[in-house]
C-alpha cells in the first residue's frame, strides 16, 4: 500500500478531490443511508424475535439479510462517513483492511442470501417441497462460510484490500496487474456476483412458467388451489423485488470494478466511482421497506408493536395517581318509591370504580356499602365498568 494514502494530518484545500460543500453533501447522503438503514433492520429483527408466527424458515434468511445490513450500517459506513466530513480518509492502513474486509463480506452474505430465498422458492413452488430450520440454519451457515473463504484470502496474501479511488473507503484491489491478483478478481467476481446472480434468475423464470402452468390447467381452478397460487406468487413477487433492486445497487459497482479491473481505468474518475460505492452501500435501507409494504404478516405485526406501545404509553399515563384525589361516597342518583303492592324500590348508585344495584324492600333513605345490613332485606348486583 502507499503510505501517501493514509494521512493524519490536516488536507489543504487544493489536495482535496471534491469541493467542500461535496463532501457535506456526501457526508449527509451516507449517514441518511446508515440512519435508515440501522434503524430499518432493526425493526424487522425485533419483529422476528417479538412475534412467533414470523419465525419461519424463510424469515430466518431476511434476518440474515437483515442482520448483514445492519452490521453494514454500524461498521461499515462509519469511516466512511468520518471520511467525508474530513474530507479524505484519515485513518491508518489496518482499518483501511477492516473497512474493506468488513464491507465485502457483508455484501457476499446478503448477495448469497438472496440467492437462498430464490432456491428456497424455487423447491417450493416447483417441487412442492417445505424447507425447515435445520435447512434454514444449515444454509445460513454455510453462506457465512463461504463469504468468510472469499474476504479472508486477501487478508493471506491472495490480492488485498486498499484505498478506493475517491479516497472515501476501501476495498479489493481492482487496478493490480500482476496475474495472481487479476486471477482472484475474475474468480470473485464470477463466484461472488455472476454465480448467485445467475442462481436467482434461473429460480425465478422457473417459478414463474410453474405458476402460469398451474393457473391454466382447468382441473386445479379450486377456490383454494387459487388462494395458495396466489400467495405463493405474492411472495416470489416480493423476493424478486428485493433481488431486483440489490441488483440495481450493486450492478454499477460491479461494472465500475471489472473496468478497473481490466484496462479501463482511465475512464473511472473519482466522481464516477464515488457514485456507484454510494448506491451500493443504499441497499442496506430499502430491504425492510418492501417487507413492510409487500408482507402483510410484516406489516400486521409491525401495527401490532406500535399498538402496543400506544396502549402502554395511555395506560401508564392513566394509572398515574391525580395530585389530591379524593374518593367521593357512593350516593343515589335514581330512586323509585314503593307504591301499594308494587315491585320493591330500586336504588342506582355509583361509585369510583362501579355501579351498584339494591334492590331494597323497605324505605330506607341513605345506603352505606361499608357496613352490613341491619334491618333492611336487600339484594345488590355489582356490575364494574368495561
Amino acid at each position: 500500500m502507499n503510505p501517501a494514502n493514509f494521512t493524519r494530518t490536516g488536507r489543504k484545500t487544493e489536495e482535496y478531490i471534491f469541493a467542500v460543500g461535496t463532501y457535506k453533501l456526501l457526508a449527509f447522503a451516507i449517514g441518511t443511508i446508515g440512519v435508515f438503514g440501522f434503524c430499518n433492520n432493526i425493526i424487522v429483527i425485533m419483529l422476528y424475535y417479538r412475534f412467533k408466527r414470523l419465525r419461519t424458515p424463510t424469515n430466518l434468511l431476511i434476518v440474515n439479510i437483515s442482520i448483514s445490513d445492519l452490521l453494514v450500517s454500524v461498521i461499515g459506513i462509519n469511516f466512511t462517513f468520518v471520511s467525508c466530513i474530513k474530507g479524505g480518509w484519515d485513518w491508518n492502513s489496518a482499518t483501511c483492511v477492516w473497512d474493506g474486509f468488513s464491507n465485502s463480506l457483508f455484501g457476499i452474505v446478503s448477495i448469497m442470501s438472496l440467492s437462498a430465498l430464490a432456491y428456497e422458492r424455487y423447491i417450493r413452488v416447483v417441487y412442492a417441497q417445505v424447507v425447515d430450520f435445520p435447512w434454514a440454519r444449515r444454509c445460513i451457515t454455510h453462506i457465512w462460510l463461504y463469504s468468510l473463504a472469499w474476504t479472508g484470502a486477501p487478508l493471506l496474501g491472495w490480492n488485498r484490500y486498499t484505498m478506493e479511488i475517491h479516497q472515501l473507503g476501501c476495498s479489493l484491489d481492482w487496478t493490480s496487474k500482476d496475474p495472481i491478483d487479476a486471477s482472484f478478481i475474475l474468480l470473485f467476481l464470477l463466484a461472488c456476483f455472476f454465480v448467485p446472480v445467475g442462481i436467482m434468475i434461473y429460480c425465478y423464470m422457473n417459478i414463474l412458467y410453474t405458476v402460469r402452468m398451474l393457473r391454466s390447467i382447468q382441473d386445479l381452478q379450486t377456490v383454494q388451489i387459487i388462494k395458495i397460487l396466489r400467495y405463493e406468487k405474492k411472495v416470489a413477487v416480493m423476493f424478486l423485488l428485493m433481488i431486483c433492486c440489490f441488483l440495481v445497487c450493486w450492478t454499477p459497482y460491479a461494472v465500475v470494478s471489472m473496468m478497473e479491473a481490466f484496462g479501463r481505468k482511465s475512464m473511472v474518475t473519482p466522481a464516477i466511482a464515488i457514485i456507484p460505492s454510494f448506491f451500493a452501500k443504499s441497499s442496506t435501507a430499502y430491504n425492510p421497506l418492501i417487507y413492510m409494504f409487500m408482507s402483510r404478516k410484516f406489516r400486521r405485526c409491525l401495527l401490532q408493536l406500535l399498538c402496543s406501545q400506544l396502549s402502554w404509553i395511555q395506560s401508564s399515563i392513566k394509572d398515574r395517581p391525580l395530585a389530591r384525589s379524593i374518593e367521593r361516597p357512593i350516593r343515589p342518583i335514581v330512586m323509585s318509591h314503593r307504591r301499594g303492592g308494587e315491585r320493591p324500590k330500586k336504588r342506582v348508585t355509583f361509585s369510583s370504580s362501579s355501579i351498584v344495584f339494591i334492590i331494597a324492600s323497605n324505605d330506607v333513605h341513605h345506603l352505606d356499602t361499608t357496613s352490613k345490613s341491619g334491618g333492611m332485606s336487600s339484594e345488590g348486583i355489582q356490575v364494574r365498568p368495561l
